[in-house]
């Protein structure tokens, strides 16, 4: 099955953005991905190859909120709840990594959650 346009062009995006964001083990990298219904956050050391923590709206804790709430305003929530799970593995400072997404609306806001939980990016 052939793919979208759309999403082909989000893959072009994808690599030209990869080529200048790396995550270090002082700089972790978050890594955004956007789907229709959900949205998820990880934040990668590249050095190590692992991932160091993640979060989205089929966690735990924002699976109740994310029934009720506008779309936007959980990826709010998704980037508030990455910057405290970063701050109890004493991560303060991230590169942001929009994955070939623009920088708008649910990306953005996954961004402004988690600078308004005391990351640095």
């Amino acid at each position: 099955m052939a793919k979208k346009r759309e999403d082909n062009a989000r893959l072009r995006r994808k690599v030209r953005v990869r080529k200048k964001v790396t995550g270090t083990d002082v700089r972790p990298r978050i890594c955004v991905f956007r789907s229709n219904r959900h949205i998820y956050a990880q934040v990668i050391s590249d050095d190590q190859g692992k991932t160091l923590a993640a979060v989205s709206t089929l966690s735990d804790a924002l699976s109740d909120s994310s029934k009720k709430s506008k779309r936007v305003e959980v990826a709010k929530l998704v980037g508030l709840a990455l910057a405290k799970v970063c701050k109890e593995k004493n991560i303060t400072e991230v590169v942001f990594d929009r994955n070939g997404f623009l920088f708008h609306g649910r990306v953005k806001a996954v961004a402004d959650g988690a600078r308004e939980g005391g990351l640095k990016f």
